[in-house]
C-alpha cells in the first residue's frame, strides 16, 4: 500500500530510468513532486525500499532499481481490470473536528458485540496514508469499549512488534485529540501521513517512537503532529 506521493515518485523514477537509463537526482525528484526539501524525498525512497518496490544499488551514485510496480500500473500495462473495491488513499479526516463526523458505534444486535467503523490501514512502520471506507464495520466485544467514540484500523508493518502489535492485526482506537506521554496513538504527521506509534512529549518537541529497534525515533515540533486517537485494544486472526 503506497501513499500518493510514494506512488508518484515510483512512477517518476521508473519513467526516468526508461527514458534516460539512469536514476533521477534528488533535485529532479524534488522538483517533479513539488517538495521543498530533499529530506522528504529521502523519506519516500526509504518507504519504497522497505515495501520492496525499489532497491538501492551499492557503490554507485544515483543507482536505484525498480523491483516491482504498483498493482494498478501492472494491471493497466497488461490490459487487466484493476482490482475492484480499491479506495483512493486519503488522510483520516483531519482531527475529526472538521467536516463530516465519523460514524459512531452500532449495536450488532446480540448484546455481546458492537460494530464500529473499520476505516482502513495504518502504518506501523514507514508512515502511510490511512484509507477511509464508510461501508466497512468490525465487530468488537462490547466489554472492550467504554463510553467514547471508537474506530478500527488494520495494521500494515512491523515497527510496533515489541509492543505486541503485528502486521495484519486490527487495532481498536478511541477518538481523542490528546494523549498522555507513553500512550500508543494514531498520529497525523504534517497533515499528510498517518502512523501508529508511541507518543513521547519532550519539552517543545514530540517524539513518535517505534517498538522495533530496526526503526528510528522521529522528532517533530508540536505543531507538526496531531493526535487522532489512542490505542485501547487489538484483534488478531490466526
Amino acid at each position: 500500500m503506497l501513499t500518493r506521493k510514494q506512488h508518484e515518485l515510483l512512477l517518476f523514477i521508473n519513467r526516468h530510468l526508461t527514458e534516460n537509463g539512469v536514476s533521477p537526482s534528488f533535485d529532479e525528484m524534488k522538483q517533479a513532486l513539488g517538495l521543498k526539501s530533499k529530506s522528504g524525498i529521502h523519506r519516500l525512497i526509504t518507504g519504497l525500499e522497505e515495501r520492496g518496490f525499489i532497491r538501492r544499488l551499492p557503490h554507485r551514485a544515483r543507482a536505484l532499481e525498480i523491483t516491482r510496480l504498483p498493482e494498478d500500473v501492472v494491471a493497466a500495462q497488461s490490459g487487466r481490470p484493476a482490482i475492484a473495491g480499491r479506495f483512493d488513499p486519503q488522510v483520516i479526516e483531519g482531527g475529526f473536528g472538521a467536516g463530516k463526523p465519523a460514524e459512531s458505534a452500532q449495536p450488532a444486535g446480540d448484546g455481546g458485540v458492537t460494530q464500529i467503523p473499520l476505516l482502513g490501514r495504518i502504518a506501523a512502520g514507514t508512515p502511510i496514508e490511512a484509507l477511509r471506507d464508510n461501508s466497512n464495520w468490525q465487530q468488537i466485544p462490547t466489554g472492550m469499549l467504554g463510553s467514547g467514540e471508537y474506530y478500527c484500523l488494520d495494521v500494515d508493518g512491523d515497527s510496533m512488534v515489541d509492543a505486541g502489535i503485528l502486521d495484519g492485526d486490527t487495532v481498536v482506537i478511541e477518538r481523542c485529540d490528546n494523549a498522555e506521554s507513553g500512550a500508543i496513538v494514531v498520529a497525523l504527521v504534517e497533515s499528510q501521513e498517518v502512523t501508529l506509534k508511541r507518543l513521547r512529549k519532550r519539552n517543545n518537541s514530540v517524539a513518535l517512537e517505534p517498538a522495533n529497534p530496526n526503526y528510528e525515533i522521529r522528532i517533530f515540533g508540536p505543531d507538526q503532529v496531531e493526535v487522532q486517537g489512542r490505542l485501547v485494544g487489538l484483534l488478531r486472526r490466526y
